[in-house]
């Protein structure tokens, strides 16, 4: 199970760098940032599909996309300078909760 995990954190990276990636591909006019995307996003996706082999796919899903979020919204802080306002952080804490929630208490967190 503890490759399972790693998978989906590395699953979890590569979003999130091809996400941030996006936003520095400006429209997919710039090359580099746009091979990226696209390379982070085949990670991505190539290690979620492994994940849940073993995992619960609603379950696996909401890791990956609520951990990325978080991550997405840090990246764009230190990489961008955007900011969140105390709504927008108090949100992302709810949604780290849910995972630690999914995490600690559901008896779906694999099959």
């Amino acid at each position: 199970m503890l490759n399972t995990w790693l998978i989906l954190l590395t699953a979890i990276a590569a979003e999130t760098f091809a996400t941030t990636m996006v936003k520095a591909s400006d429209g997919f006019t710039r090359l580099l940032p746009s091979l990226a995307v696209i390379a982070g996003y085949a990670v991505s996706f190539y290690g979620l599909s492994h994940v849940v082999r073993v995992m619960n796919l609603g379950v696996a899903y909401a890791i990956w996309a609520g951990l990325g979020i978080c991550f997405v919204s840090l990246m764009a802080r230190y990489v961008f300078g955007q900011r969140l306002d105390l709504p927008a952080l108090v949100g992302m804490a709810l949604i780290v909760t849910g995972v630690l929630i999914i995490q600690f208490f559901s008896r779906t967190v694999s099959h």
